[in-house]
């Protein structure tokens, strides 16, 4: 899941834990979109930024942001790979920029997947990569499984497979936490109410180790200032997931995409994560390894928020798949 508003490469049995000699923060500054537009979608429009030519030699890269409710702010660095390949950004419908009629009848999993389609059409692409994070990632998983003739190449992202598995690993991971702070975070589980203060700094102190490990960068915070729009949508992620990581109530309470990864190509698949990532590299590669052929890559010291955490070092582990997926074509 996505709360950043608040807040191993396997091929052939091998693993390897993917990093870069110095940590650097991304880049200095996010560029303008060459493009930009409001695409139809069932419920409304959803607003897409386009960097890059779409029409160069090199299939395009788009990418599907967290939540649900999150926006298109957490993959900004993701642009870098624009210098040879177009990348597409998006907000989902009721986040960010796009409309938000906030009607609860679209907040379904196979209408946010319809929307991803919708925009390769109203861009004109024939043939594009498809990354999705964390929730995200579950949009990826359904379109990939769909197996349309357009995907060149399949990322998902620190994704949400199945709800048992996010929350049987956040489990795990409170469980690590210091006694005062597992405590408070179980003890606020239980509550109807708003949550008090105490409940949401135990909770922030999950997020700082687990989601996201370091501050926002310049320029993200000058990109949220000037573009954010409505920015997170917490009633979209309340409805779907549920009050907090911990715990899902919402109509994703049950998901599970298992059965899923049976469908997908795993010569054109990519599972990635952060080493202390709340989707836990364990149950990630787990994931991959039901998916012959697949590939999977761990980013050293990132959390969840792989492109906020370490983007030179997630957007060079792009890089390098993107162009054995290329070779493919």
């Amino acid at each position: 899941m996505e709360l950043i508003d608040r807040r191993l490469l396997l091929a052939g049995g091998l693993v390897a834990l993917v990093s870069a000699p110095a940590y650097a923060r991304g880049l200095a500054s996010y560029p303008a979109p060459v493009r930009e537009v409001m695409v139809p979608v069932e419920g409304g429009r959803i607003y897409v930024r386009v960097n890059g030519d779409l029409a160069a030699p090199r299939a395009p890269l788009v990418l599907l942001h967290g939540g649900p409710g999150g926006t298109h702010e957490a993959l900004m660095d993701a642009l870098a790979l624009a210098d040879e390949r177009a990348v597409i950004l998006y907000d989902q419908l009721d986040s960010g920029r796009s409309d938000q009629p906030n009607d609860p009848a679209n907040w379904r999993v196979a209408r946010f997947v319809d929307e991803i389609e919708a925009v390769r059409r109203a861009l004109g692409v024939t043939r594009w990569h498809v990354l999705g994070h964390s929730w995200g990632g579950t949009l990826a998983l359904e379109y990939g499984a769909r197996r349309p003739a357009a995907l060149a190449g399949l990322t998902l992202a620190s994704p949400l497979i199945a709800t048992k598995s996010w929350i049987g690993d956040a489990n795990l991971l409170v469980d690590a936490l210091p006694a005062p702070i597992r405590a408070e975070i179980r003890r606020c589980e239980t509550l109807k109410a708003p949550q008090p203060a105490a409940c949401t700094n135990a909770t922030d102190a999950f997020y700082a180790v687990y989601n996201s490990r370091e501050p926002a960068t310049d320029p993200a915070r000058a990109y949220h200032r000037a573009v954010g729009g409505r920015g997170f949508n917490a009633r979209l992620y309340q409805t779907m997931w549920g009050s907090s990581e911990f715990v899902s109530t919402g109509t994703l309470r049950s998901y599970n995409g298992e059965p899923l990864l049976a469908k997908l190509d795993g010569k054109r698949t990519l599972f990635i994560c952060g080493q202390y990532d709340e989707a836990r590299p364990a149950t990630i590669g787990a994931y991959a390894a039901r998916v012959p052929g697949a590939e999977f890559a761990v980013i050293a010291g990132a959390a969840h928020h792989l492109f906020g955490d370490r983007p030179e070092e997630t957007v060079a582990t792009l890089r390098g798949w993107l162009a054995r997926q290329d070779a493919l074509a």
